[in-house]
C-alpha cells in the first residue's frame, strides 16, 4: 500500500492506494518519492496522478503534527512535505491529476501542483488546515491563488470550506468536470492525448510559463525565442512541419524526441 507507479503505453499512471482514507504518513511519502525516483529516471511523455477508493485523501495524519516538538522540527517536516508537489510542478511532461471524490489539504496541494486538474461532478475540494490552527504547508496557498486570485486562495483557506467541482471550475482551478461513470477511463484517455503530442513542445511551454510564475510577462517574453528556436533540433517539430506542408493538419506521429 501507499502510492504505485505503472506505465500504460507513454503514460506513467500514479496511484494513491492507502485506503481507506489516503491520509499523508512518512511511508506514503516515502512510497511517492520512490515512484518519482522512476518516473525522473524514465521519463514518461504524460503523468496521470489519481486515487483509489471513494475519496481521494482526507488529509494528513494529524497524529504527525502531534509528534512535532519545537518549530524547528514541524519546519523540517514541512521542509521534506514541500517536496512532493515541488518535484511534481518540475516534471517537464504534462501532468493531470483525476479527483474522483473528496480531495483534502496534500492531496489538494499536489493536485495544484499538476498542470491539469480532472474532476467528477461530486468531487469536492478543501484547504482545510485552519481546523487545528494550522496553515496550509506543500504550496497550496499561493497555486490556488496563481490559479483562482488572491482572494479566493484567501477565502478556502480562512473558511476551511470544501468547495465542489463546478464552483473551482468557475474558479479556473478544475479544468474539466466529468460525470461519475467511467472517469478512470476518459482520465486516461485526456492523458494519453497529451502523450501523444509534441513532447518536446509542451515542455517548452511548461518552461515559459514558469517564467511567467517568476518574473511576469517581461521575463516570459525575453525567453520565449531561445525556448521556442531549440525544438527546431527536434526531431517532432520536423516531422510536424513535414507532415503539415505533406498531408495537412493534424496528421503528425510524434515520439517526443
Amino acid at each position: 500500500m501507499g502510492v504505485v507507479l505503472e506505465r500504460v503505453g507513454s503514460v506513467a499512471v500514479l496511484t494513491i492506494d492507502d485506503p481507506p482514507l489516503n491520509l499523508y504518513t512518512v511511508a506514503l511519502h516515502e512510497s511517492f518519492a520512490v515512484a518519482l525516483d522512476d518516473i525522473e529516471a524514465n521519463p514518461p511523455r504524460a503523468v496521470l496522478i489519481r486515487a483509489t477508493g471513494e475519496i481521494v485523501s482526507g488529509g494528513v495524519d494529524v497524529a504527525l503534527f502531534g509528534a512535532q516538538r519545537s518549530a524547528a522540527e514541524a519546519k523540517a517536516l514541512f521542509d521534506v512535505m514541500l517536496e512532493l508537489p515541488e518535484r511534481v510542478a518540475a516534471l517537464d511532461c504534462p501532468t493531470v491529476f483525476a479527483a474522483q471524490g473528496l480531495c483534502l489539504t496534500w492531496a489538494f496541494e499536489v493536485a495544484l501542483a499538476c498542470d491539469l486538474l480532472l474532476a467528477v461532478q461530486h468531487a469536492r475540494f478543501g484547504l482545510v488546515e485552519s481546523v487545528i490552527g494550522l496553515t496550509p504547508t506543500m504550496g497550496g496557498t499561493q497555486r490556488l491563488a496563481a490559479r483562482a486570485g488572491v482572494a479566493r486562495a484567501k477565502e478556502m483557506v480562512l473558511t476551511g470550506d470544501k468547495y465542489d467541482a463546478e464552483t473551482l471550475s468557475a474558479w479556473n482551478v478544475v479544468n474539466e468536470v466529468f460525470p461519475e461513470e467511467e472517469f478512470d477511463e476518459a482520465a486516461l484517455s485526456y492523458t494519453t492525448l497529451l502523450a501523444e503530442g509534441p513532447t518536446r513542445a509542451h515542455a517548452a511551454t511548461k518552461q515559459i510559463l514558469r517564467h511567467y510564475e517568476t518574473g511576469g510577462l517581461p521575463e516570459a517574453t525575453a525567453n520565449t525565442t531561445a525556448i521556442a528556436s531549440a525544438l527546431f533540433d527536434t526531431d517532432d517539430l520536423r516531422e510536424g512541419v513535414r507532415s503539415f506542408l505533406a498531408d495537412g493538419p493534424g496528421r503528425a506521429d510524434f515520439t517526443g524526441r
